[in-house]
């Protein structure tokens, strides 16, 4: 014996229907929190500035996703000489102006607490710690995954010979793009 639509009382349809609106609108919710970084990570490739940096990186290993090289920026350590550098402290948010060099590597030329006094290409990051000469900057792009095993590859290659290519989006944001060895694509990050 089977109901008709007809047959089922209104309120039991509207019930059957707000059950599903519910869970709906709650996989919604969740996919649009997903979906947050990876369209971060979109909008620094696609409308970022694509600069090389000079790297110092290490090789450890994660469990989850195999090899990644710790990279060390040269423009980690930026000198107090720069301008704007002064009466920076720990914790403080800040812009390094860039200007690429005659081999094309970008060399930080200033610092400013706002973007809009950092110049035309400036890169966001983070004062971790200042000494007399020298400040620390983290800019949150010190890791490239690899396949498993390439890590060490470029451990043991002279730092000279690697460079990372970064996007740089016009607020700041960056976001590494492709590993290279003597000038030349090693690895390239997934965009995702």
């Amino acid at each position: 014996m089977t109901q008709s639509a007809d047959a089922i009382p209104s309120t039991k349809l509207f019930s059957i229907r707000a059950i599903y609106l519910r869970w709906g609108l709650l996989a919604l919710i969740q996919l649009g929190l997903i979906s947050i970084p990876l369209v971060d990570r979109l909008q620094v490739l696609l409308t970022g500035k694509v600069v090389q940096l000079e790297t110092v990186p290490v090789d450890p290993r994660d469990l989850l996703r195999g090899d990644y090289v710790v990279i060390n920026l040269a423009i980690t350590s930026v000198s107090t000489d720069l301008p704007g550098s002064d009466g920076l402290r720990s914790g403080d948010r800040v812009y390094v102006g860039l200007s690429a060099d005659d081999g094309g590597v970008a060399r930080p030329v200033l610092i400013a607490k706002s973007r809009d006094s950092a110049g035309p290409l400036a890169i966001a990051g983070t004062v971790r710690s200042t000494t007399g000469e020298t400040l620390r900057i983290d800019y949150g792009i010190d890791a490239f995954f690899l396949p498993e095993g390439e890590g060490r590859i470029i451990e043991r290659l002279d730092t000279k010979r690697v460079l990372l290519q970064v996007s740089v989006a016009e607020d700041g944001r960056s976001l590494p793009l492709t590993l290279l060895v003597d000038g030349k694509a090693f690895r390239s990050d997934s965009i995702f």
